[in-house]
Formats: structure tokens, C-alpha cells, sequence
């Protein structure tokens, strides 16, 4: 390799009185050339500002000055020793406070700090300096640093602060900030190059997230135990170790997405989800309604006795099972239903839907405690101790329970009505709605034998229904 030699030339003399002395940092404004002469050619001049040319220059470990070489680690005295720092994006003062560090909760303490946002990092600092560059002349170093990449900005809650113009900072490692300015364009202008700056670094977000998750312990040691003239081998361990880093991709986006999903009680606070009508405790549904029997039901029971009394086969005939799953859908969603709507027009769909919700209580409407109790009322010979002990059951069952029990057996007797028109005996009806509405918690051996038994409560409570729930 053919030898350099590098000629630099200072002037250091003295200044003229009345002259402010001249700074002989790296940061003039008209910076004399480095000459590399290289022998029997010509000369190379390099700028010295070039960042590339000061890497060459340390690793030589030489440094030129007044036609004389110097070690980089003994530099001689008057010799600014060269930094290079990508210029600052945006830099000010800014009030700053954290309230919480890597996920738990700090102490506010507002604080007036120097700020610099360089390149994907946001730098704070106490003191300015004179500078205009971050790590130049006097300039006090950064007491910390934040990462950029892979966070989130958005303007803070007045819960959060109650001072004005304040943006809340949220890192990927936990670490959340408040930066506050009293001048509105200032705060504005940090908003917009934040934002800008956390899309711009975006993609670098999940390589970010990767290192910071720590390596597996046993990797390293599995590799050196490797046999590195098994080329077979080899091509199955890079094969493995491919899928193992698209795993560890997957890993990163799955643990990235958990942290950043909102809880279930979070999301319902903001009213997004609300809990079902279907599937719903009748409890818990009645006293979120604030009524005694569900909305649902009663919607249902006035559009049946309204409009389909008379249609043949009523409650035995099933629904369009896809139109009954669209309309539990909306019912769920809080959507608006009209049952009088073409899109309902089939009175099975409607029938179907009421079926559906009885069926799908997370407890039945006779409770699972009583069931047994039940079942030993009914097989009393005497049918008046029966009457009498099916009545007094129903008076201990939940108030819910009791109201939609007996607006839907009112229902149900206006059905049986009209049964020479549709057909529906108080015996069918007690065959469809039995298992519907009482059950088991735990299904025996004999459920055969306890079907007959529902359908027998059932229909003892359609033929008693006047002296069970009065007139």
C-alpha cells in the first residue's frame, strides 16, 4: 500500500487587539483544507468537514498539525479535537415532566429543559450553552434520551394536565412524557415534527422492539457445539434458525400488539362494546334496562299477539335460522329493530329469536337451584298440594325471573287461544317451551325422564295459570 502523508496548516498567531480570538474547533465558518500528498503524484485536497475524512485520519491514530504528526491519544495543546454530530432537526425549551417510566407511575416534577429532536431520539438537557449545535463548545450533555421509534404523540387529557398546550409522549418501553409550552405556534411546530418523526421512523419500530427482546441463553452454546464440516447439517441449522427469526418476527408483532391492545373495561368506557342482550343474565339485563321484564321479549310478545296469533304451527314452526342470527346481531349491537320491517316479515324469525334468547340465558328462567324442587313438586299424586307447591316455588325464584315468567305464560294462554286457528294445544306448547325454560345444570343419564317433567311443569302452569299468578 502505497504511503500517505497529510499536511495541515494552522495559524495560531496571536490576535490583534480588539479582535475577538478565534475559535479553532471544528465549527468555522471558513475551514482550511486537509492537502493529502501522496508521494511522486499529485496533491488531494479533502474537506475537513467531511465526516469520512476524520474517520481516515483516527484510523491512522495520526493527527496533522503545523507540519507535524501527533498521536490521536496525546493531541497538542491548542488542537480542538474533532466531534461529528449530525446537525439538530429542531431544538428549544420546553416545560417537561415524566409520569411514567418504563410502566409505573412517577412523580410529576416540571422541569424547564433544552430540547433536541435528532434524528429518531428526543434529547433534554438543562442548559442551552452557546452553541447551535447539540454537542458543541460549552454545551451541557443530555440528561436523558428517548427512542422515538416504535411511540406514539397525541395531545394530553385534562386529566393528565391542567396546565395548556400540553402533548403527551408515549414510548415502546413504557416511558411516558409531558412536554408543555405557554407559546401556542411552539408547542404546535414540536406536535407536527414529532409526528412527523415517529412515521418517518415507523418502519424501524419493530427492528427496535427486536433488540430489546434478550437472546435465547442456550443459543450460543448450541451453535459452538455445532459441526461446521457437516455441510448437510448446516443447511438444515440455517433453515431452522430462518424460521426461527420469521418466529421471532412473529413473536415481536403478537407481544407488540398485546401491549398496545386496551383492556375489555377500558374499551366499554369509551362505549365501544356493550354488553349482549343475548346470553345475558336476566338479572343483570333487567337492571341494566331498569325494567322488570327485557325490552326483547316484550317487543316480541306484542309483535306475535299483533300480527301472527293465527299463523298455523306458532312456536313449533322454526325460522329462517341465518335471518334469526341477523336479527340477534342487531339486538346485541343496539340497533334500532322494527319487527314491523319487511326484513322480519316471517312471525317463525320473530318466534325463533325469543326462543333463542330463553335459550341461551346463562341460567334458565326456572334457576338451576329450584329444578330438582321442581321435579319433586310435580310428582306429587295430589293435584292440589302440586298446584300449591309449583305456586310457592315460583314466589321464591328472583323477581326478574317471576315478571318475565308471567308475562310469557300470558302470552302463551293467549296462543293456546286461538289454537283452533293455529293449531298449538297447551300439550305443544309445553313440548316446545319445557326444555327451553328449565333444565339441569348438569345433563344425567336421565334426561328422558326429565323432559317429561318440564313439559308436565309447563303445562301444569298454562292450565293454573290464573290461580298460580292471580287475575
Amino acid at each position: 500500500m502505497v504511503p500517505w502523508t497529510l499536511r495541515r496548516e494552522y495559524n495560531l498567531s496571536p490576535p490583534i487587539s480588539g479582535e475577538a480570538p478565534k475559535s479553532h474547533s471544528l465549527e468555522r465558518k471558513q475551514q482550511e483544507p486537509i492537502v493529502l500528498t501522496k508521494w511522486r503524484h499529485s496533491t488531494y485536497v479533502l474537506d475537513i468537514s467531511d465526516k469520512t475524512t476524520w474517520f481516515y485520519l483516527f484510523a491512522n491514530k495520526k493527527l496533522p498539525f503545523k507540519n507535524r504528526w501527533f498521536s490521536v491519544n496525546h493531541p497538542p495543546r491548542g488542537f480542538g479535537l474533532p466531534v461529528y454530530r449530525e446537525p439538530s432537526e429542531k431544538c428549544g425549551v420546553l416545560n417537561v415532566t415524566k409520569i411514567t417510566e418504563h410502566g409505573k407511575k412517577v412523580r410529576k416534577n416540571w422541569a424547564s429543559t433544552w430540547t433536541v429532536l435528532q434524528g429518531s431520539s428526543l434529547l433534554f438537557a438543562k442548559g442551552q450553552g452557546s452553541g447551535t449545535s447539540w454537542f458543541g463548545g460549552n454545551q451541557s450533555k443530555p440528561e436523558f434520551t428517548v427512542d422515538l421509534r416504535g411511540g406514539s404523540v397525541e395531545w394530553a387529557s385534562k386529566e393528565k394536565s391542567s396546565k395548556k398546550h400540553v402533548i403527551e409522549l408515549k414510548t415502546r418501553v413504557g416511558t411516558e412524557l409531558l412536554i408543555q409550552s405557554e407559546i401556542d405556534s411552539v408547542i404546535n411546530d414540536w406536535f407536527r415534527a414529532l409526528s412527523e418523526t415517529i412515521n418517518t421512523h415507523a418502519w424501524e419500530s419493530d427492528e427496535a422492539i427486536e433488540e430489546d427482546m434478550p437472546e435465547s441463553p442456550g443459543s450460543e452454546k448450541h451453535d459452538k457445539e455445532k459441526d461446521p464440516r457437516d455441510s448437510k447439517k448446516n443447511r438444515v441449522v440455517k433453515n431452522s434458525s430462518m424460521e426461527s427469526s420469521e418466529q421471532k418476527k412473529t413473536r415481536v408483532k403478537l407481544k407488540k400488539f398485546l401491549t398496545r391492545r386496551p383492556t375489555l373495561q377500558a374499551v366499554r368506557d369509551k362505549g365501544y362494546i356493550k354488553d349482549q342482550v343475548f346470553g345475558c343474565s336476566l338479572t343483570a339485563l333487567c337492571q341494566r334496562e331498569g325494567t322488570s321484564v327485557p325490552n326483547f321479549v316484550k317487543m316480541c310478545i306484542e309483535h306475535v299477539e299483533n300480527t301472527g296469533l293465527n299463523v298455523d304451527g306458532l312456536y313449533r314452526v322454526s325460522g329462517n335460522l341465518a335471518v334469526i342470527q341477523k336479527l340477534r346481531f342487531a339486538v346485541n349491537h343496539d340497533e334500532k329493530v322494527n319487527l314491523d320491517d319487511s326484513k322480519w316479515e316471517d312471525i317463525h324469525v320473530t318466534t325463533g329469536a325469543l326462543k333463542m334468547l330463553f335459550r341461551e340465558l346463562p341460567e334458565p328462567l326456572f334457576t338451576y337451584a329450584s329444578f330438582n324442587d321442581f321435579v319433586e313438586a310435580i310428582k306429587n299424586s295430589d293435584y292440589k298440594q302440586r298446584v300449591q307447591s309449583i305456586k310457592d316455588l315460583i314466589k321464591q325464584l328472583p323477581k326478574p325471573n317471576q315478571e318475565t315468567m308471567k308475562v310469557l305464560f300470558k302470552h302463551l294462554k293467549r296462543v293456546i287461544d286461538h289454537g283452533e286457528v293455529n293449531r298449538m294445544t297447551t300439550q305443544s306448547v309445553a313440548i316446545v317451551f319445557g326444555p327451553t325454560l328449565l333444565r339441569p345444570e348438569i345433563e344425567t343419564g336421565n334426561m328422558a325422564v326429565h323432559m317429561v317433567y318440564q313439559n308436565q311443569i309447563v303445562e301444569l302452569i298454562l292450565l293454573e295459570y290464573e290461580n298460580i299468578f292471580g287475575r
